[in-house]
């Protein structure tokens, strides 16, 4: 038997998510039947849509757990023990059974990941989920073409990041926005985008915006909704794109508010999609997606950012952080000395 502990969520929040809704709970792990292997994991991710998971009475397709259940996330982890002739002890597998430090899971239902081609932690990041995300939504539905304006929300995030440096590699003007001065000088300097502000220092998003994008909006890759939203339909130009990929400003509560301007829509002919990275339409596209985006982070042309939290019994905190904005760049809590 080995002893594992694992973050349950214990209450759901009102509003805000708190350190009250968790609990740290040790359990005793067995071993794997056929087919089935035990892993150690390494790296956990944090993402926006962990608060969607904890809402009860939500609108949103997304599934929700109950009080007292697992929380569960991305996960990184090693092969312990195996009862499946594709898995072999020292093997790395990429899971959706995070926020625990062991588990035992059908072989069928991970992933072999390769070290050698990027950094195990980067899977949960530029290379995994998120990578796609930013790869998926600006590629595929926003389609965006050399010398077209894109303007990114959430800019310096762990989406938005990659959104933007794959928009510039396509020869496209990019703005964005951010929250802190810190964020907006690494968006200008580091990643070099054409401009970006920090939004929670702009009286008026929307001028802010039309400063940032003379020309007006072509593609625009969503990331906050609310009044950004409202913003960005403004600055449009007619027959733009949109990429809606969250709403992370309305997660702390059970409803997504509509912009008020949705005419904008209409009378623009503006194309709205959003999408789920997850579903297989898209996800069957990763090994495409990894065999551009591989040799870009090898060789330093992709950056990213990392908030890093260690131990299983900071998830929580760096949960709380991320909803926050208190995070630069993508949010990993790290369960052992490994990269």
């Amino acid at each position: 038997m080995i002893e594992s502990n694992e973050v349950h969520m214990i209450k759901r929040p009102k509003g805000k998510v708190t350190r009250d809704c968790f609990d740290i709970v040790r359990t005793e792990i067995s071993t794997p039947q056929e087919k089935q292997v035990l892993v150690r994991n390494l790296w956990m991710s944090v993402d926006p849509y962990m608060r969607l998971l904890m809402q009860e009475d939500t609108e949103s397709s997304t599934e929700t757990l109950g009080p007292g259940e697992v929380f569960v996330g991305g996960a990184v982890g090693e092969v312990i023990e195996s009862r499946y002739s594709g898995l072999q002890p020292g093997d790395f597998v990429l899971s959706d059974c995070g926020w625990r430090e062991y588990f035992i899971a059908a072989a069928e239902t991970l992933v072999k990941v390769d070290p050698s081609l990027v950094p195990l932690r980067t899977y949960l990041g530029v290379a995994g989920l998120t990578g796609m995300t930013a790869w998926t939504g600006l590629l595929k539905i926003g389609q965006p073409r050399s010398g077209e304006t894109v303007f990114v929300s959430a800019a310096s995030g762990a989406v938005g990041s990659i959104v933007c440096q794959l928009a510039r590699f396509n020869g496209c003007y990019v703005a964005g926005c951010a929250g802190t001065d810190a964020k907006v000088d690494w968006l200008r300097n580091t990643i070099g985008i054409d401009t970006a502000f920090n939004y929670r220092q702009t009286p008026d998003v929307g001028k802010a915006m039309a400063g940032a994008c003379p020309d007006g909006i072509d593609v625009y890759f969503e990331n906050v909704g609310g009044e950004q939203l409202e913003a960005a339909f403004d600055n449009m130009n007619d027959f733009g794109r949109v990429a809606l990929c969250g709403m992370v400003a309305a997660y702390d509560n059970n409803k997504t508010l509509g912009p008020g301007n949705l005419i904008e829509v209409v009378l623009k002919s503006l194309r709205v999609q959003g999408f789920d990275v997850t579903n297989p339409v898209y996800w069957n596209e990763y090994p495409k997606f990894l065999k551009e985006v591989a040799p870009l982070i090898s060789d330093g042309t992709l950056k990213w950012k990392e908030t890093v939290y260690e131990g299983i019994e900071k998830a929580p905190d760096a949960l709380i952080a991320l909803m926050s904005g208190d995070n630069f760049g993508k949010m990993l809590v790290k369960l052992a000395d490994i990269d």
